[in-house]
């Protein structure tokens, strides 16, 4: 069983940035695609980015691209979420996903596991 564990989160004025983090452990990484899931509250769980295991294949939201950049690290098990000039409608609840089966070119929209999630607040 993969564990996953987000860090990064805070609260931060209208224009700012945050680099959110997440650490993988128990499964071959570097085989898996991951992603980053957001829950705004009222709201359903959405998916803001995902990139493959290669790095090569990457997707983001309309709501985030130009301002969003999912990266991983395949050595150190990591996966990153570079959000600029984020908005209070970026508001939510961040969660690191894995892909429920190995090579795929998405996490999916039922990954395999989720991280405790992390909050990241924008203030106008």
């Amino acid at each position: 069983q993969v564990q996953l564990v987000e860090s990064g989160g805070g609260l931060v004025q209208a224009g700012g940035s945050l680099r959110l983090s997440c650490a993988a452990s128990g499964r071959t990484f570097s085989r898996y695609a991951m992603g980053w899931f957001r829950q705004a509250p009222g709201k359903e769980r959405e998916v803001v980015a995902s990139i493959n295991w290669s790095g090569a294949r990457i997707y983001y939201a309309d709501s985030v691209k130009g301002r969003f950049t999912i990266s991983r690290d395949n050595a150190k098990n990591a996966v990153y979420l570079q959000m600029n000039n984020l908005k209070p409608e970026d508001t939510a609840v961040y969660y690191c996903a894995i892909a429920p089966s190995q090579y795929t070119d998405f996490v999916g929209t039922a990954p395999g596991s989720w991280g405790q999630g992390t909050q990241v607040t924008v203030s106008s």
